[in-house]
């Protein structure tokens, strides 16, 4: 990579940043104290009178003192308020809309199938925008030299490792995926040095997930992890930690914007891996569709 791309990567990062204050402050939401989560509720459903509130204003919107509402700016990034409110500003330019959620009773099939696809979409867009360039690329390295790599997830999130597993396979990794708790745990035991684990949870907070990646680590090898919340148990485990925007709540277990965002940052990896190893990547590719020829029609 020349010099020129590396400074526009950093300034991209900056940029992503300062100009997707509402993602940061969704990822971190569980992080927060009981009073900066009041905050954090004000400013992620009425933004736009935020921008024009003083921080006595907002600290007696959330009933909090203005002492929680500066700690809460720091927390997210920001020396101050005002450089706070002047991000929001910026966002308000190209707001970040859950128009899923804003799907109605007299909706017709025709709107619903625009909003649902229109947050599936966003979904995408604001994943990419919480790409962590340094992160993404310390894993990208770490898979392309791995001696074995396992993909954990229960739930929703078994499905796409699932699917991790049959991507990798087709450029030619040492992959497997578990998404049983014992066996979970037992193949984590057998990795080691230069292996690496990557747990997938939305919440983070999948307790067979995390014991597994925990269990990995101790073996020796790298844990990563893929989920919603910057701040939550599983990235206290993770080595590196990559960033999914969708989220879902406890009655949305099978969200598919949640699932898309998790096979985006998939995807993304394997394209760099395959391209890194364009040869060895296209020999398993013919192998692997040989492999199963005869059982299509």
């Amino acid at each position: 990579m020349g010099k020129q791309q590396e400074e526009e990567l950093d300034a991209n990062s900056v940029a992503n940043v300062k100009t997707n204050t509402l993602l940061q402050i969704q990822s971190l939401l569980p992080s927060f104290t009981r009073s900066e989560q009041k905050v954090a509720q004000i400013v992620l459903t009425q933004t736009e009178s935020v921008i024009y509130a003083s921080v006595i204003d907002l600290a007696e919107k959330a009933e909090v003192g203005e002492t929680t509402v500066l700690r809460f700016c720091r927390k997210i990034g920001f020396r101050g308020y005002q450089e706070f409110k002047l991000a929001l500003a910026q966002e308000l330019v190209n707001p970040v809309k859950n128009l899923h959620g804003e799907v109605g009773e007299d909706d017709s099939l025709g709107i619903i199938a625009k909003k649902v696809t229109a947050t599936n979409r966003q979904a995408i867009e604001d994943t990419n925008a919480l790409f962590d360039m340094e992160q993404l690329e310390r894993c990208v390295e770490l898979l392309n030299t791995a001696g074995t790599i396992h993909f954990y997830g229960v739930g929703t999130s078994a499905m796409t490792a699932q699917d991790a597993k049959y991507t990798c396979l087709r450029i030619g990794l040492r992959v497997d995926a578990f998404t049983e708790s014992h066996l979970q745990a037992m193949a984590a035991a057998t990795l080691g040095p230069g292996d690496v684990a990557v747990g997938l949870s939305v919440s983070g907070s999948t307790k067979d997930t995390i014991d597994s990646l925990k269990v990995a680590k101790e073996a020796g090898a790298t844990a990563v992890c893929i989920t919603h919340y910057r701040r939550s148990p599983i990235t206290n485990v993770a080595d590196i930690t990559l960033l999914t925007a969708a989220q879902e709540g406890p009655l949305q277990g099978g969200s598919l914007a949640a699932k898309m965002a998790q096979l985006h940052v998939l995807d993304v990896i394997a394209t760099a891996l395959t391209m890194q190893n364009k040869e060895k990547a296209l020999t398993y590719k013919e192998r692997t569709a040989k492999a199963v020829l005869e059982r299509k029609y």
